[in-house]
């Protein structure tokens, strides 16, 4: 393993383990570099060759047997056993599951990919940004979206601020970042937003949908990624969205409790077209390396992503740094 960085859910563990492991290994941002390979192993999950020396990232393992694996296939991440390397209890035939190690066991039938050409920051920012690459697949099929679509992304955490630089790269230009946070309004700009609101400028959700829809010129937004973990920030988007408008949740990878909405007027008066979206496929992992190639070649300072970083033996500081929102992407990294 040579680096890992810390997600939220890794946060979540951290505190009160909302996923009730019993012995786990965390990390799910992980890249090393191959230094064992078991009998007849020679491609990776494209079919490139694969070898003693290779960079290379994991993503999702299936189950194969469930009743998504066997009637949808087109759907692998909706697999009811569905399996991601740093959310794998321990077992008794598998241990070193997680990239927060040194080493990591990468077990048949999981997917691989050769990352060759890489450095480490960005290897670490492939997991994250398939998240969003994902999600903006789910948002096109809604058939809302488009190059020229004014779209709101709401919280510029790490997450965030990858949406808005996916978005970016795939042609939208009339983006609009929501948070509280200056330094992070600031770095969505460099991502690619065109304008940003503070929510915390602006007392009330009335006086907020009012500096979302004249940040846009006196519209609402066409279509808006609700990023954050907060249940009343899902209940305030639907403002922020005009009649006829999409929304893509992606925020929710554990239990942040309920949020209250009105269908009548924030969906059915609206006539909104909601969508969610859970982790990835395989496919949108092809998709994200392309992604990051674009990024870097029209001038995305994605690396600006990474704040801190840390040694392995120093994780809890890590996760307390992360707590504190001194920040954004912390990491851990092997020397």
């Amino acid at each position: 393993v040579e680096g890992c960085g810390i997600c939220g859910t890794d946060v979540h563990e951290y505190r009160y383990n909302p996923f009730g492991y019993k012995e786990i290994v965390l990390g799910h941002e992980g890249t090393g570099e191959v230094v064992a390979i078991g009998e007849g192993v020679t491609t990776d999950t494209k079919g490139d060759p694969i070898k003693v020396g290779d960079k290379v990232v994991t993503s999702v393992l299936l189950c194969g047997e469930c009743d998504y694996c066997r009637r949808y296939p087109e759907l692998p991440n909706l697999c009811a056993g569905l399996g991601v390397y740093g959310l794998i209890e321990d077992d008794a035939e598998h241990h070193n599951n997680g990239w927060f190690a040194e080493h990591i066991l990468v077990r048949k039938n999981s997917s691989i990919f050769v990352v060759n050409g890489m450095t480490v920051d960005e290897r670490m920012l492939i997991e994250p940004a398939c998240v969003c690459v994902h999600s903006w697949n789910r948002a096109k099929s809604t058939n809302i979206i488009n190059f020229g679509s004014t779209v709101l992304v709401q919280g510029c955490g790490p997450i965030g601020l990858m949406q808005i630089a996916v978005l970016k790269a795939a042609g939208v230009v009339n983006i609009i970042a929501v948070d509280g946070v200056d330094t992070r309004l600031e770095l969505a700009k460099e991502m690619g937003a065109t304008k940003s609101v503070n929510f915390k400028d602006h007392k009330g959700i009335e006086a907020l949908a009012g500096a979302v829809k004249d940040a846009f010129g006196g519209h609402l937004a066409d279509f808006a990624f609700q990023c954050t973990g907060s249940p009343v920030a899902h209940s305030n988007i639907y403002k922020f969205i005009r009649n006829g408008g999409g929304l893509c949740e992606l925020g929710f990878f554990i239990n942040g409790g309920d949020a209250t909405i009105n269908p009548h007027f924030d969906i059915c008066a609206k006539e909104l077209t909601v969508v969610g979206s859970w982790v990835y496929t395989l496919r949108d992992y092809a998709t994200t390396f392309d992604f990051l190639k674009r990024a870097k070649g029209i001038g995305l300072p994605i690396g600006k992503l990474i704040t801190h970083k840390f040694p392995l033996d120093q994780i809890n500081e890590a996760h307390i740094t992360n707590l504190k929102m001194e920040g954004l992407k912390i990491a851990i990294i092997n020397e």
